[in-house]
């Protein structure tokens, strides 16, 4: 608009203030409500010209033209708006004061070209003759584009706009200014209703200056001629000529005379070459809701038929119409067809959109209802909303007049929903069950699809031998069967089971999924197994061949037309993330994921986890709890069981690390049932680290131990990297808590061993961030160890010998422990775990032996922040509480408080929240050492406790 404006502004401009020789007459076109007045109001406001004489008028006010003296002025600036709406008296002036313009005066002239007496002469006929001294210039005014229309509804909006309400916006009023403007206000209104939606946009009606304008120029011609503009209402958007002739009912030569006239006093526009229609698309409806409603019906009839002779048919502008026109029948079989394109082409939310809005028609004959509803359950199996499309088929299931076949088809298709979108998973299972006993003699295929379903290892509830149970009897039925569709399904739920499981042979039940995307309906299949496999592989530990199978997953899921399955392997790519140690802008993703799929929150169900095990690693354990808890949307029992596993082992560990040992151990022993009650024991890799050390510290060693064979006999022979790194780890933090409560130092160092080898297996995942994890309890080991020998000899610096096998690699030592430690700091630094970094600098600092000749103490940091100052304030502003600080760095909490004290007095900081800006914006503290403060002989136990 800025630069619209300017190449206007610019030519008078130098006319006014000299630096062209000649006057300038400027010509501004624009159609109604593309800001002509607006332009005219900034040619008055010209910098450098507040000598020149302003003369305004608008034509058709009745008034007359204004004096000649004005004429003589000199300089003048002559600022004309509607010259469409003259008389010829005010023509006759324009002509005489435009022709007489002298150098150093200047003109700018408004009209609208749609409404000119004799197009393409705004002054009249005949053609006007201009002096040679006078430069003529012609400046075209043109409708917003969409990236302007996005602005002016932010900036009216307060950002309360989506993008896709933007672009609807700007496709109902054609971007221009004055309409994008008035429904602004309509919007502007309805707040805080209005959330930002294209359908509120849809709703929110046609402005009333447009209603108005439109409604005008219709009423202006003849009766004889107004159905040509009642076509183009009816058909909403702009149609060649005989189309809109056939719909108004005409005929050929009355039509297009009445087409012409409507063109003439623009009543309609030509917006594309060869097609007429409305310039402003949002004037459609306000001219169809003025046709009376026999005469509007009989011409939805026209466009029906109309439309149903293109190429390809429009199938769903043909329902509406037909709908329209009262003919339900014929809208009935158009809703159909133009579900099954919209599904065929992998618009599936266009798809449950027409449906779900047909299928809750009251009084819909029952045939067409067992006919529709089907094809609105594989539309929503697919798709991305689900919660309306449940409703609808739970009270159709319910129809006893439906064929069996019909309906346990429906009831396949709802338990699917109920499992898998809905996340309700127990009452999924309980449908699903019940369309396997419908379908299995009428449609065996489909029975077999219902129990595939039922052996989801992912589903709580069953014990992993049932899930074994049901996917055989699937196996049975589609080997003796011919369906490919019904084997792929079967197929792609055979190889989860088993790579979830790591059952041998699962690999090459997966390689029997890649290849199968000849026909739509299989590749949908293949794409849904290879994303389930993919998920499987991060959970084992397999990152190399998941990155594979996610991308030839995604691939075939969006060629295929399946973005529920596309949303899916985008949460395992965000578990992948976790753990491989991609953290750079995780949280974003995460929180950006969450919501994009705000409409079904279970989709989000990883994004939740991952975000929360981000804010316990970064210290942030106010937002921690509430995101493993996926902040309300789905319950824990309705997750899927290693996400239901993985969250409760971080939720213990937020207990434990705020000493909460009670409640630890009573989360574990509740999340240990869950996960032995589905007995699929790869799940739990990252739960049993986390629950052997809350039920051990309880002091329920027994539990523990049994914990960890259960594990152990739940893996055995099993390819599970993940699981096995896990149970090393377990065994590890069982023989350090063992260790520390019996005062034995020598099992010590068999727990810095483990710790050592379940380290080695963690970075060969890659899992950096376990891996950092295991070496520092490694490294805690070993120090405490040492500690306690160094006790009895006076030295505070030895290497521990005992009675066991040494361990490959460099000799558990407290130099080896020291260094180990700084390597596992900066690990965490550059992970951004923020906490787990303050804790082994404050072990670290434990270590460090205070310099000789140092002066009596502290040195001095001015006002700077002191490193130990910096630690504080940061666990401070990431949303540690001061005794949580406290335990973490091994300080008084009275200590604490002075340290964010003496922070914010250097700052300038008034409060937390305004020490994390200041901290944001300052020079970053030199925290990556341990600092010379602090040198007390404190250790720390398995979770960073202090022991």
């Amino acid at each position: 608009m800025n630069q619209t404006r300017g190449s206007a502004l610019r030519p008078l401009a130098r006319a006014l203030t000299g630096e062209r020789a000649g006057p300038v007459l400027l010509f501004v076109e624009g159609a109604a409500g593309e800001g002509k007045s607006h332009l005219l109001r900034a040619l008055a406001d010209l910098p450098g010209t507040a000598h020149t004489v302003r003369v305004r008028w608008r034509c058709g006010a009745g008034a007359g033209p204004p004096g000649e003296d004005g004429a003589r002025q000199a300089p003048t600036l002559w600022l004309v708006d509607d010259v469409h709406r003259a008389d010829e008296d005010e023509l006759r002036w324009l002509r005489r004061v435009l022709g007489g313009l002298e150098p150093g005066s200047a003109a700018a002239v408004a009209y609208r070209p749609e409404e000119l007496p004799v197009p393409g002469l705004p002054l009249g006929g005949p053609p006007m003759t201009y002096p040679s001294r006078i430069t003529v210039l012609r400046h075209r005014l043109a409708p917003w584009d969409e990236e302007r229309v996005h602005r002016a509804a932010a900036e009216a909006l307060d950002g309360g706009c989506t993008a896709e309400a933007a672009r609807r916006l700007y496709e109902l009023t054609g971007g221009v200014p004055q309409v994008v403007v008035d429904l602004l206000a309509v919007l502007r209104e309805r707040h805080p209703e209005f959330t930002g939606t294209a359908a509120e946009v849809e709703a929110a009606g046609v402005p009333t200056r447009l209603a108005e304008l439109v409604l005008s120029r219709t009423h202006a011609l003849p009766p004889e001629h107004r159905p040509v503009v009642w076509a183009a209402a009816v058909l909403g958007a702009p149609a060649p000529r005989d189309e809109l002739i056939a719909v108004s009912g005409l005929g050929t030569a009355a039509g297009t005379g009445a087409l012409l006239r409507a063109l003439e006093t623009a009543a309609l526009a030509e917006p594309a070459e060869g097609r007429y229609g409305f310039a402003v698309p949002l004037a459609a409806p306000a001219v169809r809701a003025s046709v009376p409603g026999p005469v509007r019906q009989d011409l939805h009839g026209r466009a029906a038929a109309v439309l149903r002779r293109r190429q390809p048919v429009p199938w769903g502008d043909v329902a509406e119409h037909h709908r329209a026109a009262g003919e339900t029948r014929r809208w009935l079989g158009a809703v159909e067809k133009a579900a099954a394109a919209a599904a065929g082409a992998g618009r599936h939310q266009e798809a449950i959109t027409l449906l779900e809005r047909t299928l809750a028609t009251p009084g819909l004959p029952p045939r067409s209802r067992a006919r529709l509803a089907p094809l609105l359950a594989r539309s929503a199996v697919t798709g991305l909303r689900s919660d309306q499309t449940v409703e609808v088929l739970a009270q159709i299931v319910r129809d006893a007049s439906l064929p069996p076949a019909v309906r346990g088809e429906l009831r396949l298709d709802l338990g699917l929903m109920l499992a898998n979108q809905m996340g309700r998973g127990a009452e999924g299972r309980q449908v699903l069950e019940i369309a396997a006993a419908e379908l299995r003699e009428v449609r065996p295929g489909l029975a077999a699809r219902a129990m595939a379903a039922l052996s989801s290892t992912f589903l709580p509830g069953n014990h992993i031998e049932a899930d074994r149970e049901w996917i055989a009897r699937a196996v049975t039925i589609t080997d003796a069967g011919d369906d490919e569709v019904m084997r792929t399904a079967v197929l792609a739920n055979q190889a989860d089971l088993a790579l979830s499981c790591a059952d041998p042979g699962a690999w090459d039940l997966v390689k029997e999924l890649s290849g199968r995307d000849t026909d739509p309906a299989c590749a949908r299949q293949a794409a849904r197994g290879l994303c389930n496999a993919a998920n499987s592989a991060v959970w084992l530990g397999f990152h190399d061949r998941a990155e594979d199978l996610l991308a030839e997953g995604l691939e075939l899921a969006a060629r295929s037309g399946a973005p529920y399955q596309e949303h899916t392997a985008l949460g395992s790519r965000l578990l992948q993330e976790w753990w491989t140690g991609r953290w750079r802008g995780l949280a974003e993703r995460c929180e950006d994921f969450v919501a994009a799929t705000a409409d079904m929150p279970f989709l989000a169900s990883d994004a939740y986890v991952v975000r929360g095990m981000l804010a316990l690693a970064q210290g942030d354990w106010g937002e921690a709890g509430p995101w493993l808890s996926q902040r309300g949307t789905t319950r824990a029992e309705n997750l899927p069981v290693p996400l239901a596993a993985t969250a409760a082992g971080a939720a213990i560990r937020l207990a434990l690390a705020r000493q909460e040992v009670e409640a630890a151990a009573e989360q574990a022993r509740g999340a240990w049932t869950a996960l032995a009650g589905k007995g699929v024991w790869t799940w739990g890799s990252e739960l049993l680290p986390w629950a052997v050390e809350a039920v051990a510290r309880a002091g329920d060693t027994a539990a523990a131990h049994a914990m960890v064979r259960a594990f152990s006999q739940g893996i055995d022979r099993r390819d599970a990297p993940a699981a096995r790194a896990a149970l090393i780890r377990s065994r590890a933090v069982l023989t350090e808590t063992e260790a520390l409560a019996g005062d034995e130092p020598g099992r010590l160092l068999r727990a810095a061993e483990l710790y050592r080898e379940a380290a080695a297996a963690y970075a060969a995942l890659p899992h950096p961030y376990s891996r950092a994890l295991t070496a520092e309890g490694a490294a805690r080991c070993v120090l405490v160890a040492a500690a306690d020998a160094g006790s009895g000899t006076g030295e505070e610096d030895v290497d521990v010998d005992v009675d066991t096998p040494a361990p490959p690699g460099p000799v558990l030592s407290t130099p080896w422990a020291v260094a180990e430690l700084e390597t596992c700091a900066r690990s965490f630094a550059e992970l951004g775990a923020v906490w787990d970094a303050a804790r082994v600098r404050a072990l670290l600092r434990t270590q460090r032996p205070v310099k000789k000749g140092r002066p009596p103490g502290r040195p001095s940091h001015a006002d700077e922040l002191s490193p130990r100052e910096a630690e504080v304030a940061q666990l401070a502003v990431s949303g540690l509480t001061n005794r949580e600080i406290a335990a973490t760095l091994h300080l008084s909490p009275r200590t604490v408080e002075q340290h964010i004290a003496r922070a914010m007095r250097k700052t300038g900081a008034l409060s937390r929240r305004d020490l994390a800006h200041r901290l944001a914006t300052a020079r970053p503290p030199h925290t990556c050492g341990p600092s010379p403060e602090g040198t007390a002989a404190t250790t720390t136990g398995p979770a960073g406790a202090e022991t």
